[in-house]
């Protein structure tokens, strides 16, 4: 039968790989203490990223060089990035899902992820969270230092409430010194929308200090035309966060192509279990790199509220979750806006006000 004959194949061709990988793991159990490979030429490294060790995929035990490889080709190029894998995710390359459980243990156990710790430790593991600048002394001063990192901050408004230009201006100040208020690294821009502008960077970046040209080449750009290709955008980030020293991560506007696809009623549970999906997937990314993930919101009328305010940030309760830090921005006089944090862990809830000049954001 076909699908006998299929199924067969599959389970040879298995077989086949796990032979292959034998020799690799026990190579890992009895090769250099140092922890080189002759064969794969693959080397433990020491660095430290986000508080865990960056250790090569393959030094996970019961990962060979078959599996190794399919990892890779799937974004999992660390023991980190596999310890914070899902079942489900690795189970869809490999496979098996117990295999997926079993390697992810392993990788876990390898950088050192236990399960349980004290608050203390968590006090010690948070005082290694960064701040960027937003290059704005009241914004700084509301967002406890500016924004930090293994973190998302929402920015929510109308239009011409300030939402991009805050974004360009973080995409400058991420590259100052970190005595200036950045971190000496470079932005990935996520552009949803068509707004980002390369002028208006080259403005900002010229007030700042920054050359506007060296400026624009630390600015990774991409351009999202759908939810499912802003999604792939993220997920192919991981290859490149390190590699490109990038500090933070902006995705302007996160919910634009979800309301778009996904209109009506009937299409709301799928799109709210996809957009949860995307805000794990960048909360996992900053918390693994230590990066700060920055997004804007678009806002929603209430017909039905006749008091207060009428107005509500798309994307409901999963956003309203997911999202770290939410900052609501709105319009003032001339050019002045207005910045109210509303939910946090710890902030407390007030206002600021802040002017959009053609130097960009200031006080």
């Amino acid at each position: 039968m076909p699908k006998g004959r299929k199924r067969v194949e599959e389970e040879q061709q298995e077989v086949e790989e796990e032979k292959e990988e034998e020799p690799i793991e026990e190579a890992e159990d009895t090769g250099e203490e140092e922890g080189s490979k002759e064969g794969a030429g693959t080397v433990v490294t020491a660095t430290v990223s986000g508080g865990y060790p960056v250790i090569d995929v393959e030094e996970i035990e019961g990962v060979g060089r078959v599996t190794a490889q399919k990892l890779r080709e799937a974004g999992y190029n660390t023991a980190r990035d596999v310890a914070f894998a899902s079942v489900k995710e690795l189970s869809d390359i490999l496979g098996s899902e117990d295999r997926a459980k079993q390697i992810i243990a392993s990788a876990q156990k390898l950088i050192g992820l236990t399960p349980f710790i004290t608050a203390y430790e968590l006090y010690e593991k948070r005082r290694g969270i960064r701040r960027i600048s937003t290059g704005v002394r009241a914004l700084d001063e509301l967002l406890g230092g500016g924004i930090e990192t293994k973190a998302i901050t929402e920015l929510v408004g109308e239009f011409g409430s300030g939402k991009t230009q805050l974004c360009h201006q973080l995409s400058i100040m991420v590259q100052l010194p970190e005595d200036k208020g950045g971190l000496k690294a470079k932005a990935l821009y996520v552009d949803t929308e068509n707004t980002f502008r390369p002028e208006r960077i080259m403005q900002i970046a010229k007030y700042r200090g920054l050359d506007p040209q060296e400026a624009l080449r630390n600015i990774l750009y991409a351009r999202a035309y759908n939810s499912d290709h802003q999604m792939m955008i993220v997920e192919e980030s991981k290859k490149i966060i390190e590699k490109e020293n990038i500090g933070l991560i902006v995705i302007d506007s996160l919910v634009a192509h979800f309301r778009s696809e996904y209109p009506g009623r009937e299409n709301l549970a799928e799109r709210q279990q996809k957009l949860n999906h995307h805000i794990a997937q960048l909360l996992r990314i900053a918390d693994i790199y230590n990066a700060a993930v920055v997004v804007t919101n678009q806002v929603v009328a209430q017909p039905d509220v006749f008091f207060g305010n009428p107005l509500k940030p798309a994307g409901g309760n999963v956003i309203a979750h997911g999202a770290t830090y939410r900052v609501w921005l709105r319009k003032g006089k001339e050019n002045v806006r207005i910045a109210k944090i509303f939910d946090s862990p710890y902030h407390p809830e007030r206002e600021v006000t802040f002017r959009i000049t053609e130097e960009g954001v200031v006080d």
